[in-house]
């Protein structure tokens, strides 16, 4: 009993984060992030403003409710590749999947989504950190699995470029949202040009191979 008790409160939980989040994101595309209030949002949400704050201490997390998959996800890629497959490999296929799902941690959020991150400075500093803490978590995983004998440089490296890959990609599927293009016709002109950022990814980091990548 108390285990299932636990588990009702938990869910209860996420709901309520969940409804404070869509509540927020639809204030802040209709209204803009900066002008939207806290007390508005609770008002939305039909819940306290200590709620509000207790859930999300960042206001700009209301908005980006999946930035701890995001910042997980390339680590992620490398962690749970299958043995022998190098991390390159993982995180080449890892993308792929993600755009054929139109995922919206690669990028895809439609047009009003973008739109609002584009149009806050907030929300775009936010995004710029985010990308940051996953290129740190990506070198974490990378320097986990490297050689004894590799640089100490050398996970940060690797995981400099291969972030700074999906930055790219990520910035292009926001470029084509904003440009009025559907996801259907967005994955498909990625996919061929994601192909290209790892083939020139392939050719730099199979020269270097510490840290297995």
């Amino acid at each position: 009993m108390a285990t299932e008790s636990t588990g009702l409160r938990e869910s209860k939980k996420q709901e309520t984060r969940q409804l404070i989040s869509d509540h927020a994101t639809r204030l802040f595309m209709e209204q803009g992030f900066e002008q939207t209030t806290i007390a508005e949002i609770a008002t939305a949400a039909r819940v306290a403003k200590k709620t509000v704050t207790n859930y999300f201490p960042r206001k700009e997390d209301m908005a980006l409710d999946h930035h701890e998959a995001f910042t997980a996800s390339l680590a992620g890629a490398v962690t749970g590749r299958s043995e022998g497959e190098s991390a390159l490999s993982a995180l080449r296929r890892e993308f792929a999947a993600a755009v054929e799902q139109c995922n919206p941690v690669a990028g895809f959020a439609g047009p009003d989504f973008a739109r609002m991150i584009a149009e806050s400075p907030t929300l775009t500093a936010r995004l710029r950190e985010l990308h940051d803490q996953r290129e740190e978590a990506l070198a974490a995983a990378l320097a986990d699995v490297a050689p004894a004998d590799a640089l100490p440089l050398a996970p940060r490296a690797a995981a400099a470029l291969l972030a700074a890959a999906h930055r790219l990609l990520f910035q292009r599927i926001q470029e084509l949202t904003l440009a009025g293009e559907p996801n259907d016709r967005i994955a498909a002109a990625v996919a061929p040009e994601a192909t290209y950022v790892f083939d020139l990814l392939a050719t730099g980091l199979d020269n270097h191979r510490p840290p297995q990548v």
